[in-house]
Formats: C-alpha cells, structure tokens, sequence
C-alpha cells in the first residue's frame, strides 16, 4: 500500500491518502504564525495501519521544513510528541502554555 501526506491549505489540514483514497487528517488553524493542530482523525476503514502517526510525522516534518512552529492541542499529536522528543523543538511552548492557561 501507498501512503502519502500533503497539506491541503484551503481546507487547513494536513491529509494522508492511502492507495489514492483520502484515510485521514490533521486539522489545523493559523494563529500568531503558528500552526495550532486541533484534531486528528483517521478513518474507521482505514485504522490499524498505523497511519496516524505516519500522517502526524509527515506533518511535523513537513512544518519543519518551512520553518514554522506549532501548538498541538490535539491530544493526539501532543502524545506523540511526548514520544517523540525530536520534535519537541516545533512546539511554541508559551502559546501552547496560553492556550491550555485559556481552557481552565
């Protein structure tokens, strides 16, 4: 199976396609130049294959490349982030501070 993520500006999220067909997306919103990551979702027919984290990696390193930063409020991206350590530099820790302060 192929797989292959893009962001989809006009829709504002980052989107995998496995074989061509859309399995699932990272939704996000601009904010103060950083990208606040709100949702991921994979589609029940495609779970399993371990596409979101496939999809959540092609987006940070995607996001890393244009040099910007992010706040990832989606429980989903913040987790693998903890995991993953080496993206730990993307992350605008005093807006995502803000925002969670925001919430309470």
């Amino acid at each position: 199976m192929s797989t292959e993520v893009h962001d989809n500006r006009d829709r504002q999220r980052y989107e995998i396609r496995e074989d061509g067909e859309l399995a699932g997306f990272v939704q996000y919103n601009m904010r103060g130049g950083r990208l606040i990551l709100v949702h991921t979702e994979i589609d029940d027919a495609h779970e399993g294959h371990g596409l979101a984290s496939i999809l959540v990696r092609g987006a940070l390193d995607d996001i890393r490349i244009r040099g910007l930063h992010i706040v990832p409020i989606c429980p989903y991206v913040e987790r693998f982030i903890q995991k993953h350590p080496d993206y730990d530099d993307l992350v605008d820790h005093e807006m995502f501070d803000a925002l969670n302060a925001e919430k309470k």
